[in-house]
């Protein structure tokens, strides 16, 4: 199988540079890349020490994916770098995730090291490698449009990424590229196994990368101590129902580990008051969101407004919405949505754009609202 890189030159006079992680996702990248006959460099970051910290391997950080990753370097015959990227990881993702955490927010790291260090950082390295573009394994397609290239949801939407991506700024576009966004999962699988790669059925990583086994309280409570102070659970008219051990525990919507019996319906956790160390719980229909704030916005849609949806969770469909330039309002109430949560729009398949959200406004229905 060919890939067309969309290269401004022949291939044979092109240098791509791919982003390994030690996955079958780039690895199959490194070799559609090599395939093309340009000259391909593998770069892989070391983040974080994940060895040392949670005793596995699974995930992108860890020493054997450095391992793997220029394992195939070396069976496809090209270059492969590692560099030491652990302290600039610590401070723009692990740090930013533990004190978002710790304020009562919902935090994507993966969005954060997109911005900041895959996007930024290595995006640099390529250029200082003098490539003609950096190539990664995301899940997502680039479209050449009557602007220029633009964002989309990939084919699969079962392995769809762009919901991580949404603060891809043009000029990363018009260097980024992603080959893998038309094929479904299985197809490079089968590449890699066409190809013999040590990585063909390695199993992908299921967490975030420097989160052991899901526990991110544990990963807040490390870096931040003082965001596993205890406090009051009260409903929403502030009477107390019980005691929790850390906000840290506790996400909006979340039903789980309450316990708190009773009660005549099923109790959520509606928002998180981090001064007063409260989580407040209500009835599902306390959740409902009508709106968000949204700040830190990236805009890749020329201006368009109008006829979009939106995502504030990465599994989630596309919402019908509008959105005013940091107002967003959904069509109809939608739940579980909190700040510090993204929430990227979409026209169709093409990703228009995102910010984060800063405040939810309550969905009022036109009977509500008349009342």
């Amino acid at each position: 199988m060919n890939v067309d890189f969309q290269l401004s030159k022949p291939a044979s006079e092109a240098r791509i540079v791919v982003a390994m992680s030690g996955g079958v996702d780039s690895s199959v990248v490194a070799a559609l890349a090599a395939r093309s006959g340009a000259e391909v460099i593998g770069v892989t970051l070391q983040l974080y020490d994940h060895g040392e910290a949670v005793g596995r391997s699974k995930t992108c950080c860890a020493g054997r994916d450095i391992y793997d990753a220029r394992t195939v370097a070396e069976k496809l015959g090209f270059a492969h770098y590692v560099f030491d990227y652990e302290s600039r990881f610590r401070d723009s993702v692990i740090e930013r995730f533990a004190d978002e955490y710790a304020k009562g927010r919902t935090p994507i790291p993966c969005v954060s090291c997109n911005q900041s260090v895959k996007f930024t950082d290595l995006l640099g390295l390529a250029r200082d490698l003098g490539a003609d573009c950096l190539a990664t394994g995301h899940y997502v397609r680039r479209v050449m449009g009557p602007a220029g290239a633009e964002l989309h949801r990939a084919a699969d939407p079962a392995r769809d990424q762009s919901y991580f991506l949404f603060a891809t700024t043009q000029e990363q576009l018009d260097f980024i590229r992603f080959p893998l966004g038309d094929l479904p999962k299985s197809a490079v699988r089968d590449i890699a196994r066409e190809l013999e790669l040590v990585v063909a059925d390695k199993p992908d990583s299921q967490d975030i990368c420097f989160v052991p086994n899901g526990d991110y309280a544990a990963v807040v409570k490390k870096v931040r101590p003082e965001a596993a102070q205890e406090g009051e659970i009260v409903d929403l008219s502030g009477a107390v129902l019980g005691r929790h051990k850390g906000l840290i525990h506790f996400t909006v919507g979340q039903r789980r580990g309450l316990e708190i019996g009773g009660q005549a319906e099923p109790l959520y956790v509606v928002r998180l008051e981090p001064e007063a160390r409260r989580v407040v719980v209500g009835p599902k229909s306390a959740l409902a969101v009508g709106g968000a704030i949204l700040s830190g916005l990236n805009w890749l849609g020329e201006g368009q407004r109008d006829g979009l949806s939106a995502k504030v969770r990465s599994m989630a469909r596309p919402a019908p919405a509008s959105f005013d330039g940091s107002l967003l309002r959904f069509h109809a109430p939608e739940y579980g949505v909190a700040p510090g949560q993204a929430a990227v729009l979409y026209e169709g398949d093409r990703v228009l754009g995102g910010g984060w959200i800063e405040e939810t406004l309550p969905f009022l229905d036109e009977a509500r609202a008349a009342a």
